[in-house]
């Protein structure tokens, strides 16, 4: 019976034994049979010859692509194209950048691109992260606006510049949170959930005003020069204050309970943040000119010098919490003109057109993205909130350009009327800073897509309305104009002259203003008291002095000498009148 069984079970034994050679051929062990038999685990071949080799061993490929790889430089390098070839394509019919700002242009073809990309289900890349933007392209932006401040009307209006800079955005960001506040009190708008700290945090981004499409517009119509660069000035040092109270107010809204010793915490940290940086500044801007002064024989790094100092200068803000952009800012203003003297000529084009450059490029992504978040994000939609923000947002700007002016306009020897002052309280866009710190908002913050709607609801109102709108206004209600078209040689050597002559009055008088301080910020080492010679033996390469004609056309070169040849006399009779008006005080 049992040999019956054996020899019924012995072709199935034969055909297991065939197919386990069959599968050992192929390096494995076969699968484990359904009659019970136990079999080893799997042995997987190592990687030495074997006596069989693979016979589909795959070719070399021809062509292969990895994707992956090169993804996020690739989509950055492809929207900076993008937006290039939107700019080009806007200054090729040159009368639309006149009436239309480029900043809504730009808006406009994120919005499209952002609606193809939404019809598609496609997501926009995350590249406008915190980090991104405060590390990376706030810096631009803001080296962009300090490299080209104008040295001499800054100078002669810092007082009202840091005026309406430093106490127009608290005045703002206040007046702003605390009116939004009593919004959320009634319960019809359904925002009880917003605190005071987090109204305080959301006004501090919209004070930020952007300067460009309104300072194109005043460009254009050549307004008068002292509501220009109180505008530029105030736009720039904004940006520095808005920052700092954005950080403030983004630890304070993680406060459970706020103590009234922590409100006197929070205005010394404002002072000691803004101080410090200007600090920073100052000593990275002296140490730039220093090293300038020793790059005669390697003329090919000397931009290099100004953008690590300068970046260097926002880096080590950062580190210790302070302000960054006030330091890049004052290391800019410091550097400039000392920088400027030592450098060779084309240097200092070289510096001029990538700091514009990457300062532009920065600007322009933030406008687009703008554009293509609008379209492709989900929003949190609340009327009543929104449109009592644009409301404010108008209302406290207004009444702290009027309140601000008629404080500061005793003390200005042209004070501002009541058109500069429209000018001033119209000129406050919002842009790139304003919807970037609202992009980056912390996720603990509740009502975070809230915050971010009604911030693109206001920058898009004031973008496209008063930045659309502000050119006829302008030119209707007839600002006090300038020309800005007699920048001669013969005007030049004029202010020159007439600047020292302040400067000389002053110091005789024993009043020193800001021709006193500008005047020895600018003097060469010749004639300079004991400090000043060293300061500028360490900061100045006195042996690189360009005469000023060089820095004009040719055709002047004649009309120059003859100037200075007029100019002996003219000294003599400016030392005549000194000196009788010396008698006379004495």
């Amino acid at each position: 019976m049992e040999f019956s069984n054996l020899r019924r079970m012995a072709p199935l034994l034969f055909t297991l034994t065939i197919l386990s050679l069959l599968q050992a051929s192929k390096g494995e062990i076969a699968p484990e049979p359904a009659l019970g038999v136990t079999i080893l685990p799997p042995v997987k071949p190592d990687n030495g010859p074997q006596a069989f080799p693979d016979a589909d061993k795959a070719n070399l490929p021809v062509f292969t692509m990895d994707y992956p790889r090169i993804q996020i430089p690739f989509e950055i390098t492809l929207w900076v194209l993008l937006a290039s070839f939107a700019k080009i394509g806007f200054h090729v019919y040159h009368k639309i950048t006149i009436w239309v700002p480029e900043s809504c242009l730009l808006i406009s073809v994120g919005l499209i691109v952002g609606g193809i990309m939404h019809s598609v289900h496609e997501e926009p890349p995350a590249v406008l992260t915190s980090n991104v933007f405060f590390l990376y392209m706030l810096p631009l932006i803001v080296l962009d606006s300090g490299y080209f401040m104008p040295t001499r009307p800054f100078f002669e209006n810092i007082g009202t510049v840091l005026w309406f800079a430093v106490v127009g955005t608290l005045w703002n960001s206040i007046g702003i949170g605390m009116s939004l506040f009593a919004i959320c009190q009634i319960e019809a708008f359904g925002v009880q959930d917003i605190n005071l700290q987090e109204n305080l945090l959301f006004a501090s981004i919209i004070s930020a005003v952007d300067p460009v499409a309104v300072l194109n517009v005043y460009e254009d119509v050549s307004v008068n020069e002292q509501l220009y660069i109180v505008v530029f000035g105030e736009c720039l040092f904004n940006d520095a204050v808005t920052v700092v109270l954005y950080n403030m107010f983004t630890f304070v809204a993680e406060m459970p309970v706020v103590e009234p010793v922590d409100v006197f915490l929070g205005v010394a940290r404002f002072f000691v943040v803004g101080l410090g940086g200007m600090g920073f500044g100052l000593c990275f801007g002296f140490v730039a000119a220093f090293t300038t002064r020793f790059t005669s024989k390697v003329r090919e790094i000397e931009p290099l010098f100004i953008f690590m100092y300068s970046y260097l200068a926002y880096l080590v803000a950062e580190l210790f919490a302070i302000s960054s952009i006030m330091a890049i800012v004052t290391c800019a203003l410091t550097m400039k003109y000392y920088v400027e003297e030592n450098v060779s000529q084309r240097s200092c084009t070289t510096i001029r057109h990538v700091v514009k450059m990457l300062g532009s490029i920065s600007e322009t992504l933030i406008f687009f993205f703008l554009g293509v978040v609008t379209v492709t994000t989900e929003h949190e939609w609340n009327w009543g909130y929104i449109l009592f923000t644009l409301l404010f947002a108008f209302v406290w700007r207004g009444l702290g350009v009027l309140v601000l002016t008629q404080i500061i306009n005793p003390f200005r020897t042209i004070p501002f009327n009541m058109k500069d002052q429209f000018g001033l309280a119209y000129g406050g866009l919002r842009g790139a800073i304003s919807f970037a710190l609202a992009f980056t908002l912390p996720d603990n913050i509740g009502r975070k897509e809230l915050f971010i709607t009604a911030t693109i609801a206001i920058i898009i109102f004031t973008v496209f309305l008063q930045g659309i709108s502000i050119r006829p206004l302008i030119e209707f209600i007839n600002v006090r104009r300038t020309n800005r078209n007699l920048d001669t040689i013969n005007v030049e050597i004029h202010c020159r002259l007439m600047e020292h002559t302040m400067a000389g009055l002053e110091d005789l008088c024993g009043q020193w203003s800001h021709f006193y301080w500008k005047d020895k910020f600018k003097k060469r080492s010749h004639g300079a008291s004991p400090v000043t010679s060293c300061l500028l033996l360490l900061f100045w390469d006195t042996s690189q002095t360009q005469p000023v004609a060089l820095l004009h056309s040719p055709a002047e070169a004649q009309h120059t000498v003859y100037l200075t040849e007029q100019l002996s006399f003219s000294k003599l009779l400016l030392s005549l009148q000194l000196l009788m008006l010396t008698l006379l005080i004495l």
